[in-house]
């Protein structure tokens, strides 16, 4: 029987092939091509992990996952290869927690928008640099004016509040344009109609609930269920890129610890980096480089090491090769890096091992006590205690309903955030405007009947008098014209008398 005390008995090759506990928290990688045995090594891990006391969060891609919260059926082919290891099989099923983003197949996993992030979110939303950053300023305006924002309700809400505020905003942090804005509402919506909405809200996941023990002191085996969450490879990618980053920010710095605090296996690898923006993989490489020091260890699970940026790829000293197949020239400068990423054995060529590999086989190379790589190994992989395959639905169920988190995250909770403030202040704005509009202009109806009633007419007025002519008959004007021309001669003689009676004196 291999001595498990000092770490996890992973198969045997010339030796038995240990990881060892205190080493563990250094990451690893599970690679292969499809059908080579790497969710049977990801299942052997994680029970191995809770066996020794270690929570673990792992996600189910295909569902096959799932049995190992079911006792195992070992048949003779796997008992028969578990004595040639001197190994006696224990079938047991481990403690398990069945996780769901959409509350389907297991117990809800909600996050608020506002621990998300515009980063991560940016990513789940596929926007582009301009359309990022006016998500950056809808983060900030909300934070700088106490909104909460906890779904895809309160951020369409403040999208719309930093639209109708555009150019104040603007002049605080920069040019707001609508067009932007309209983008990220449409990739709001096509999220929620993916299904996202679900995973936005509270009660958001306490990381506490996912690094328990049994009563017995087994490590809990998070299982997350991802055969509908892969069809938003975004979604998934930033999901756990997400929950790494809150183990990164909530544990507290311990070192390099006898055993690690919880280990994460990150299954289909390759969706967290394929067309991930620089900041996001920088993100990306300080949480792998840096996490180790909080007591958790990151497993990478992907087709070809190739898929993952040398960057992370450096900082994970734990390897497990499965059989990879080199048809194209892709495929054989993915064989060429795999090969040369190990501690070479002079026994065997690494590359053509790699293409000889059967089902069940790996390369193995784990970190020695001094931290130093061992020299890679062609290992015959130990069959797990639980069951191989998926657990049935009813299996499934009963394992929910028995669960520690049991009725913790199934309902939501709508509390007062942006949507409901941001609405309130709306309706404040328009009461307050109400007695200032002007009155509306009455209808036809409303006219007819405000009308005066007609007046009686009035009796019709007399004729005026005719006028009398100005008009002057010609004996009339002959008058007139000989009375003015005596009166002036009359005149003069009476003026002239009276001057020269002056002068004489």
């Amino acid at each position: 029987m291999p001595d498990t005390t000092a770490g996890l008995f992973l198969g045997q090759s010339e030796k038995p092939e240990i990881l060892l506990w205190q080493r563990a928290n250094r990451h690893g990688v599970i690679a292969g091509a499809t059908g080579t045995g790497k969710t049977v090594t990801l299942q052997i891990l994680a029970q191995g992990f809770s066996d020794a006391g270690v929570p673990v969060f792992c996600a189910d891609v295909k569902g096959d996952l799932s049995g190992i919260s079911q006792v195992g059926a070992p048949n003779e082919k796997l008992i028969a290869r578990a004595e040639g290891m001197g190994l006696t099989l224990e079938p047991k099923a481990a403690p398990t927690v069945f996780w769901d983003l959409y509350g389907q197949k297991g117990h809800p996993v909600r996050a608020t928008v506002s621990e998300i992030g515009p980063l991560l979110m940016a990513r789940m939303l596929d926007l582009n640099e301009v359309q990022e950053g006016v998500l950056t300023v809808a983060f900030h305006v909300a934070d700088k004016e106490g909104l909460l924002l906890l779904d895809l309700d309160d951020l369409r809400s403040m999208l719309v509040y930093v639209s109708e505020n555009a150019a104040r905003i603007g002049r605080e942090v920069g040019n707001v344009a609508p067009s932007s804005i309209a983008s990220i509402q449409r990739a709001l919506l096509q999220l929620e109609q993916d299904g996202g909405d679900a995973f936005f809200g509270e009660p958001a996941l306490r990381l506490t609930d996912m690094m328990r023990t049994s009563l017995d002191g087994r490590g809990q085996v998070n299982v997350l269920d991802s055969t509908r969450l892969m069809n938003s490879p975004r979604l998934y990618g930033a999901f756990l890129l997400w929950l790494m980053s809150e183990l990164f920010e909530q544990l507290p710095e311990i070192g390099d610890p006898e055993k690690p605090k919880l280990v994460f296996f990150f299954d289909e690898a390759h969706l967290l980096f394929k067309d991930a923006p620089k900041p996001l993989l920088e993100k990306v490489e300080q949480v792998v480089r840096l996490i180790r020091s909080k007591g958790v260890g990151v497993y990478f699970i992907t087709q070809n090491p190739a898929d993952i940026p040398d960057s992370v790829l450096a900082q994970l000293g734990n390897r497990i090769q499965h059989a990879l197949r080199a048809y194209t020239p892709s495929d054989q400068r993915g064989l060429k890096a795999a090969s040369q990423s190990f501690r070479v054995n002079p026994a065997f060529d690494t590359a053509e091992a790699i293409q000889a590999l059967g089902t069940g086989e790996a390369l193995v190379s784990t970190l020695d006590e001094k931290g130093a790589p061992n020299i890679v190994q062609r290992t015959l992989i130990r069959p797990p205690n639980s069951r191989l395959g998926p657990a049935t639905d009813a299996e499934r169920a009963a394992v929910m309903a028995a669960s520690p988190v049991s009725g913790v995250y199934d309902t939501a909770i709508d509390r007062e955030s942006a949507e409901e403030v941001l609405a309130a202040r709306r309706a404040a704005i328009e009461a307050e405007a109400e007695p200032s509009k002007p009155a509306r202009a009455p209808t036809r109806e409303q006219t007819r009947e405000q009308a005066p009633a007609p007046r009686e007419r009035a009796a019709p007025r007399p004729a005026p008098a005719p006028r009398k002519s100005t008009r002057q008959t010609p004996m009339e004007a002959l008058t007139k014209s000989v009375l003015r021309t005596a009166g002036s001669t009359i005149t003069r003689e009476l003026l002239r008398g009276i001057l020269g009676g002056l002068k004489k004196r």
